[in-house]
């Protein structure tokens, strides 16, 4: 909170780099909104437990919908890790802002907790396995078990949140597809005809890869790049290659040849891609939000 405060102190204004300038709510992203929320709402909702432990469950889930501002933070954490980075070595932090808050040490990109540490830090499902070990005959256990699967889908939430900001190319606004369901990478094989699939055409070519992911109004292609750069600089991304409107999708669940592959075509067929899973536990996975989406 100091250090945030003084970006906007008059008098430390000449040390504040241009580049900083109006900008602490990148630097810092939504933390304000994150540490009002446990300091005010939520750790007061726990202490409410201390005599009746078999409420922590509701607890969580009565704020579920409060923890989606973590999803904000982790967005926003590559732009801010790399305003950090412009601007670390700058007298502001190093020499002038710490000693006048009374810090013996010095702002540090460590400082600001990463998204691994976030999803650790309240999000991890170990909290909730200790607590259902020793509650197994008590009050209270469905509520935690169901609290543990809320956090696990806030979890995957954010880390697709987290690999959707680094899909470039794509000409429009991702947001109006609605919201990322799944995301992963696949062989696909495509076929642009229309009638029946014949696997020993496709199987003749070699399969792209494709990072694909499903929105609630779309199925969007990427190709995945390399990682690059070290350390904090080292990122991947996804060159948007074309999409698929979940209104026109059609789905064959079972493609003969293997049973981690399955088709989703389009537009009666006039496009149709073959996709391979890694397993057929990931496959049924994608499958069922597909019929979620269409039927």
């Amino acid at each position: 909170q100091g250090y945030r405060a003084e970006m906007d102190n008059p008098a430390m204004l000449v040390l504040l780099p241009p580049v900083l300038r109006n900008r602490k709510d990148v630097l810092f992203g939504n933390m304000p909104e994150i540490y009002d929320f446990h300091n005010k709402i939520f750790l007061h909702s726990l202490e409410s437990c201390l005599g009746a432990p078999e409420r922590v469950g509701c607890c969580f889930l009565d704020r579920r919908e409060d923890f989606q501002m973590y999803e904000k933070y982790c967005q926003n954490k590559p732009r801010s890790e790399s305003l950090w980075r412009q601007c670390s070595e700058s007298s502001f932090f190093q020499v002038s802002c710490s000693p006048h808050l009374g810090h013996c040490l010095v702002l540090t990109a460590s400082s600001q907790p990463s998204v691994l540490q976030f999803c650790k830090h309240v999000l991890s499902h170990f909290y909730f396995q200790e607590l259902l070990k020793y509650s197994t005959s008590c009050d209270g256990v469905q509520e935690l078990q169901e609290a543990l699967v809320a956090m696990l889908d806030l979890l995957k939430s954010v880390n697709d949140s987290m690999h959707q900001i680094s899909i470039t190319g794509y000409d429009g606004d991702l947001s109006e597809l609605g919201k990322v369901l799944m995301q992963g990478s696949f062989s696909v094989w495509a076929g642009h005809r229309k009638g029946p699939t014949k696997m020993k055409d496709l199987a003749r070519f070699k399969p792209m890869q494709r990072h694909l992911f499903l929105y609630e109004k779309a199925l969007v292609f990427c190709k995945k790049r390399e990682e690059h750069g070290d350390g904090y600089d080292k990122t991947s991304s996804y060159s948007f290659k074309h999409f698929l409107k979940m209104n026109a999708v059609g789905i064959t669940e079972n493609v003969k040849g293997d049973h981690r592959k399955f088709e989703i075509w389009y537009s009666g067929r006039e496009e149709v891609y073959v996709v391979q899973a890694q397993t057929v536990d990931l496959k049924m996975a994608w499958l069922n939000e597909i019929r979620k989406i269409l039927f």
